[in-house]
């Protein structure tokens, strides 16, 4: 408050990693300075700074900070150790300043924390509104004995945990900081920044996965935004040519109204091209209102793929995580809807859960590309949240989990951007389960499994092996992570370079793989090796050696496929991969139809093979690319999640003179 004529000055910190050389608006500081704005008395007795939204050096955080007389700082796993650094060195400088942190790193038990961290005067819990307010109430005296929701220090040493408030039911108490204008400054003192916007429609998730701190019994009931001021934000977003939008909630789509905020989007897109894309995370247990939102969304070019979050397909592990009531066939039923309209979608899973071991986690995968999943599973590494009961030493301790601390490396981030401060993650390497051997081979074949299937580099032959052969995705990635690569040069070292990987990580080392030479930035090692087998030219031996090692697999399975069938899927997807200095579309000549085929399993459809003469016209000239530079940004990078690695291709009237394959 205002005494002898000073005002306070408040410094709000929320650091953000950036995205394709985005920004984000710093939405959690700004939503507890528009409720203070709303709540506090003498509003003209407060002052607040810019807040630092992005990594940025500690030596110009702290200047920028230097006015403060009381800073606020949002931690999430991706800024605590900087956040923290900057905490110190400005108290160190200032020793009166008041230190107040929260967010989802803050542990909920924090008093290990405080006495480690003793720069840090309030730690705060649950959600900031509130207690924000009341901090700013009570900072003129330091007395923070009616302010709830928070941990300190006393003057004699003494640990404090206030008792918690009521969660806000009535969200439209808290003033939007779009729309109040918030962000205006910021906006105005960085013309040339190109904002992302973090945005939330609810608030609470009715699940409790013990690896997420997302839901809890104190946050399972779902309170709304009101859907007239969340349409104003829209517009707020159109109005500033925001082209990216990240929606802040659990489980988008659970509502019946979430369609509704959808078709918005899409019609502020449909009449003026903002925003571009809205990034959702998609609910469990519902399809109907789940289906009809991302409908809209893939109609209107709104999102890159849907993401289905499975984790795990092992009923026991679903047991351990608390996820046993989540349906499955509402997984199975929306895969099979979007693959019916040609929605794409990527599912993902996490290595390492409790309960899982390497024949469970193979076999889960085998089943997801078995039941539709063609274009991506992203596979995650299991991570350890301060305040998920995962994160509770006796969960830990009870499923025998091992845990390294590993760096957290932005995925495709520039190597350039060399880090201050390192942030750090508590990442499972193991349990009691899947043991630290099984839990690399769990790893390296979920790379294997990207490249071949989900790279498309192999997906063609994979898709027609496990029709007409019955031989499972699990056989087929196995076949190619087993000693029979030994005697093929390629392959072997693809595999070693997956198993090396995977005990690099084990060991502490980064979850991606480096790269000065392509674009200079981190790559998924599964990526990786397919620019390196693409840039040295190395792309026909491997073909030849992997047409080797299917007919060695299918002998030892004693599966009977036609050789000229099988040669052709190889040459089919050899001649479909997308690669640079192309300048003719070419035409490729079958004995089968393989592309009819193939694309009807793709479409969840099946039609027979049949042995007939087929001519296609791969487009290879409407999209090019003329360096190895662009190629590696645009199909490698940018087509990750959307899986566009293939050229198009239509059938072209065949002459009756042709009944043999042509491979150029």
């Amino acid at each position: 408050m205002k005494e002898n004529g000073v005002t306070m000055k408040i410094g709000m910190v929320q650091i953000n990693n950036s995205f394709s050389n985005q920004n984000y608006l710093p939405y959690s500081v700004g939503l507890l300075q528009a409720y203070a704005q709303k709540h506090l008395k003498n509003k003209d007795h407060y002052e607040f700074l810019l807040p630092i939204y992005s990594r940025i050096q500690v030596e110009e955080a702290v200047e920028k900070l230097r006015e403060a007389d009381i800073v606020f700082f949002s931690t999430y796993a991706w800024n605590i150790r900087l956040s923290l650094e900057i905490a110190k060195r400005i108290k160190a400088q200032k020793p009166e300043i008041i230190v107040v942190v929260g967010g989802p790193q803050i542990p909920d038990q924090c008093e290990t924390f405080l006495r480690r961290y003793s720069f840090i005067d309030l730690a705060c819990h649950e959600e900031g509104e509130k207690i924000f307010s009341r901090i700013l109430e009570r900072c003129q005296e330091s007395n923070w004995a009616d302010v709830p929701s928070v941990s300190f220090m006393d003057q004699e040493g003494n640990f404090i945990q206030n008792p918690g408030t009521s969660r806000i039911k009535d969200l439209d108490d808290i003033p939007s900081p779009y729309l109040e204008g918030v962000f205006d400054s910021l906006i105005n003192a960085y013309p040339n920044e190109k904002w992302i916007v973090l945005w939330e429609t609810n608030r609470g998730c009715p699940f409790s996965c013990t690896y997420c701190d997302w839901g809890s019994a104190s946050k399972s009931q779902i309170y709304k935004f009101g859907l007239e001021r969340l349409f104003k934000e829209i517009d707020w977003m159109r109005n500033h040519q925001i082209e990216f939008v990240c929606c802040c909630d659990a489980n988008f789509g659970i509502l019946k109204r979430d369609v509704e905020i959808v078709a918005y989007f899409a019609e502020n897109k449909r009449k003026y091209g903002y925003p571009q894309a809205l990034s959702v995370q998609n609910t469990k247990n519902v399809t109907k209102h789940a289906y009809m939102a991302q409908k809209v969304l893939a109609e209107a070019g709104l999102n890159k793929g849907v993401s289905l979050s499975l984790q795990s397909l092992n009923d026991t592990t679903l047991k351990y995580i608390k996820r046993a009531n989540i349906s499955k066939d509402s997984f199975e039923e929306l895969q099979h809807r979007f693959t019916k309209d040609n929605i794409e979608t990527y599912t993902d899973m996490i290595i390492g859960l409790p309960g899982e071991t390497y024949d469970s986690f193979t076999d889960g995968v085998s089943t997801v590309i078995e039941n539709g999943q063609h274009n991506r599973i992203q596979f995650a590494n299991l991570t350890i949240l301060p305040n998920a009961e995962m994160g509770n030493v006796i969960y830990q301790k009870k499923y025998g989990m091992e845990i390294v601390k590993t760096s957290i490396i932005n995925m495709h981030g520039s190597l350039s951007n060399t880090e201050e401060v390192q942030e750090m993650q508590q990442l499972v390497i193991a349990t009691n389960s899947m043991s630290r051997e099984d839990w690399v081979k769990t790893r390296a074949f979920s790379w294997m499994t990207s490249f071949l299937h989900f790279n498309k580099i192999i997906q063609i032959p994979f898709i027609l092996l496990h029709k007409l052969g019955r031989m499972t995705y699990r056989e087929l990635v196995e076949g190619f992570s087993s000693d029979k690569v030994q005697q093929f040069p390629i392959l072997s070292e693809i595999r070693s370079f997956f198993v090396e990987n995977a005990r690099y990580i084990q060991d502490g080392g980064p979850e991606y793989c480096c790269s000065e030479k392509w674009l200079n930035i981190w790559w998924y090692p599964d990526e990786l090796v397919l620019i390196k087998l693409c840039t040295e030219n190395k792309l026909d031996d491997f073909y030849n050696e992997a047409k080797q090692l299917l007919k060695l697999i299918l002998k030892e399975k004693n599966v009977k496929v036609p050789d000229l069938l099988l040669n052709e899927s190889i040459i089919l997807n050899r001649h479909l991969l997308k690669l640079p200095f192309q300048t003719e579309d070419l035409e490729l000549r079958l004995s089968y139809n393989i592309w009819e085929f193939y694309s009807h399993v793709r479409k969840g459809t099946e039609i027979p093979i049949k042995e007939k003469p087929c001519c296609y016209l791969i487009d290879r000239t409407t999209t090019k690319w003329s360096s190895w530079e662009q190629w590696c940004q645009d199909v490698i990078w940018y087509g990750n999640k959307r899986g566009a690695y293939m050229y198009s291709l239509k059938e072209t009237v065949v002459p009756s003179s042709v009944s043999s394959p042509t491979n150029k």
